[in-house]
């Protein structure tokens, strides 16, 4: 089938890509390069995919990109808490008018399904774990906030225009691409990058706040069978792992892998930065058949060999 991934020059939408290809289905790529990278599809055939470099917030252009399409996985999106929290205007434009842009996109064009890629950031502070879907939302940034609203749209979209539409809920993606230099970046890619340097790594907090890590390759996986599970129109979804990784215990992994002691300071937590997450994926294992495969020493040992 042809297929459309927004921000499928990113992290994890270069990733779904190469996954896509390699299932023999044709892909075009919108990806206004701002974030994402040509180099992160430089390992494909240029004859494979089709790269259109545009904007989601240009209606015109989302519209002309699903054409034909039967699938669209909506990757792309300003993914930083504290960016959207300088640039709510911006952010909001991206993350939700460029969503709505997605969904009259596919509207228009006779999409069946879309793939929205959501966000662990729609529960918010909220203390009870794990994280299951049937709670209440409690978004505390405009991010967060627009991820929700986006979501909503996705989930309203085949009772309303016949369009299937699916939402993940992502929560802490790791693995290679993801760039340590940006601010868009994970924890884990921060701490990869200068455990391969021997620079000194930085802890907000006593390092015991934990988060549910999952390796891209699983988040991948999850995509695809959101594309092709019949039944899952309509529903949101946990991705993680289902389990929980305090950053001290990430560094112990890291001090194995390199086989050195890591240099590390701490310094007080950071406001706003929640303590701990973790996310129930029952759902999304029953439903989608979602089983997550890599385990985070596996992904470390991927992340840093490649």
């Amino acid at each position: 089938m042809r297929v459309l991934v927004t921000g499928g020059a990113g992290f994890i939408g270069s990733h779904l890509v190469t996954r896509l290809l390699g299932d023999g289905h044709d892909v075009r790529v919108l990806d206004d390069l701002s974030t994402g990278k040509r180099e992160n599809l430089a390992h494909l055939a240029a004859a494979d995919v089709e790269l259109v470099v545009g904007d989601v917030r240009d209606g015109a252009t989302v519209d002309a990109c699903a054409r034909g399409c039967e699938v669209v996985f909506h990757e792309a999106a300003i993914v930083s808490v504290p960016y959207s929290v300088e640039h709510p205007q911006t952010s909001h434009d991206v993350n939700l008018q460029g969503t709505l842009n997605v969904l009259l996109a596919a509207r228009a064009q006779g999409v069946r399904r879309v793939v929205f890629a959501c966000s662990a950031a729609v529960y918010g502070d909220e203390p009870t774990l794990p994280k299951r879907e049937d709670m209440a939302a409690s978004p505390i940034s405009p991010y967060g906030i627009e991820k929700i609203a986006g979501e909503q749209y996705v989930l309203a979209w085949p009772k309303l225009y016949g369009v299937e539409g699916v939402s993940l809920r992502y929560f802490n993606v790791f693995g290679p691409r993801q760039d340590p230099r940006s601010p868009y970046s994970g924890v884990i890619s921060v701490f990869v990058d200068r455990a391969r340097a021997g620079r000194e790594i930085t802890v907000f907090g006593d390092g015991e706040q934990s988060r549910d890590f999952v390796f891209v390759e699983d988040v991948v996986q999850a995509n695809v069978l959101a594309a092709t599970v019949p039944s899952a129109s309509g529903r949101a979804y946990n991705i993680g792992r289902g389990a929980r990784t305090t950053l001290n215990e990430l560094l112990a992994m890291l001090e194995r892998i390199v086989d050195r002691p890591l240099a590390v300071r701490h310094e007080p937590p950071r406001a706003g930065d929640i303590r701990d997450s973790l996310a129930d994926v029952s759902r999304a294992r029953e439903e989608l058949g979602f089983a997550p495969r890599v385990a985070i020493e596996e992904g470390l040992r991927r992340l840093i060999g490649g």
